[in-house]
């Protein structure tokens, strides 16, 4: 039976009034400073203006942006910060890098952290992209795919031949059979060598997937490509 008019017009006033709600509650701030923003707006004008975007390239990961400027603050806020409240617009980036790049997956999958990392941080910076990831697609997440085996130092600490060998079969797919024949989306915060996506990556096609698309938020040591609008 069609909607009433009346019925869709108080629907759609009611929607007005929560957001307004939201928004004297919880008024939209810069991700990377808490400056003022539009709820459109990621980052202030300020901060926009060091968002550089990136040249995405076969055998690379897809990434929206170069780890500098607006882009690595919010993310070292979001990961180190205690501040899973930033998947929500980081995601929105997210978002939009895969609407122009439009990869065809069968499902999205996040780079896990160690049980005790994940218990000490409380959530998994990675599975919260991947969500607004798997939604933008229209394909299902699967959050627990990836098990991490080794609580591995932190990537951020080491060199690249250092970050190599400590990721180095560090992940096992908990249900082969999840993964076997389908195309897959491998979502990170960051990537800077490409270790821990490329040890994810061998995992899942040792599994049987048959393809596996690396993406991240950032990827950190190349030139940009032009700055952000």
């Amino acid at each position: 039976m069609p909607l009433s008019r009346p019925f869709v017009l108080a629907f759609l006033a009611a929607r007005v009034i929560a957001r307004a709600l939201i928004d004297t509650l919880s008024p939209p701030a810069c991700a990377a400073c808490d400056a003022p923003v539009r709820r459109d707006r990621v980052f202030c004008p300020t901060c926009a203006a060091t968002v550089l975007r990136t040249s995405n390239t076969p055998g690379e990961p897809l990434a929206f942006a170069a780890f500098g400027g607006a882009v690595a603050a919010a993310l070292k806020r979001f990961k180190y910060g205690e501040r899973p409240d930033l998947g929500r617009p980081l995601g929105h980036l997210l978002r939009g890098l895969l609407r122009e790049e439009a990869p065809a997956v069968d499902l999205v999958i996040p780079v896990p952290l160690h049980p005790r990392r994940l218990a000490e941080r409380g959530y998994n910076q990675a599975a919260l992209l991947a969500h607004a990831a798997a939604g933008e697609l229209g394909v299902p997440l699967a959050a627990r795919a990836l098990v991490r085996l080794r609580n591995t130092p932190q990537q951020a600490t080491l060199g690249r031949a250092e970050r190599l060998a400590n990721v180095a079969r560090a992940f096992v797919v908990r249900s082969p059979r999840a993964v076997r024949g389908r195309r897959i989306l491998l979502v990170d915060d960051v990537a800077t060598t490409g270790s821990t996506l490329e040890a994810c990556r061998d995992a899942l096609v040792e599994a049987g997937a048959r393809e596996v698309i690396t993406s991240c938020l950032a990827r950190a040591g190349e030139p940009p490509a032009d700055r952000a609008t």
